[in-house]
């Protein structure tokens, strides 16, 4: 099942989580490819929805199972704190994210979980089967920019980063993440009450550069909600106008 946060004529199948690890036996599906493709996975969820967790582990799945190519993200909305459980990485922000790709994509509602791919088509996030056909598409197609990230360095509340691009950044936009790894979370109320779970890849930070060029130089805010410990990656994302990613790269944050 699926959450809606509108109720609309309109039907979407889900896998159970056996059926989703199953979906990933296949060896054609266990080993990043050789000719520098790049997915971007934006995974709308929410702690506070009884449908997320699967989502979650698959999107967990695809992480371990691609390390370079796939860039899972993990975009937790705030629209479903009002059922009893306050996410504590939802905010309005990823929620807006939701709306902007719903408009895109012509959709009467949001849902979740939603899973983007490539800001180019959406599915429901704990489809294994739909994500395993979407990715062995992408992953035969090679980037349209090569972006790489070098001096990413932490500077008490921010990261402070530069980075080059393939080709001149022009009509084209420059988004930078920052990723909280893994996280697990004792839930104490509403649909997931007493359930333990665990999100990765969270989206803590995001901002556009308003760089233009080959090259820049940028810093993006490390957020009070994170602790020492906590293991961070920095993600560069290049888009088009109509939001289609063009390139990525990701580099571990030495705190």
């Amino acid at each position: 099942m699926i959450k809606k946060a509108i109720i609309v004529s309109f039907t979407f199948f889900a896998l159970s989580l056996g059926t989703l690890y199953t979906a990933y036996q296949g060896r054609d599906l266990l080993t990043d490819p050789a000719n520098d493709a790049v997915v971007v996975l934006e995974l709308f969820t929410s702690q506070g929805c009884s449908s997320c967790p699967p989502a979650d582990a698959l999107l967990e799945q695809v992480k371990e199972a691609y390390p370079n190519s796939v860039f899972a993200l993990s975009y937790h909305v705030d629209y479903w704190d009002y059922i009893g459980w306050k996410d504590p990485f939802g905010s309005e922000k990823n929620t807006e994210r939701q709306r902007m790709y719903a408009q895109k994509f012509n959709q009467r509602s949001l849902y979740t979980p939603e899973m983007v791919i490539n800001g180019k088509e959406h599915f429901v996030g704990s489809n294994g089967s739909v994500l395993k056909e979407k990715l062995q598409s992408y992953l035969a197609k090679t980037p349209s920019f090569r972006v790489s990230i070098t001096n990413a360095l932490t500077h008490q509340d921010k990261v402070t980063f530069s980075y080059a691009l393939s080709d001149e950044l022009i009509d084209k936009r420059l988004r930078a993440i920052l990723v909280l790894d893994q996280k697990q979370t004792q839930v104490n109320r509403g649909e997931n009450k007493n359930r333990t779970l665990r999100n990765s890849n969270i989206v803590v930070e995001e901002k556009y550069l308003s760089q233009k060029g080959e090259t820049g130089f940028s810093s993006i805010h490390i957020p009070e909600t994170i602790s020492e410990g906590d293991d961070l990656s920095l993600l560069l994302i290049v888009e088009n106008e109509n939001r289609d990613v063009l390139g990525a790269s990701k580099k571990p944050i030495d705190r």
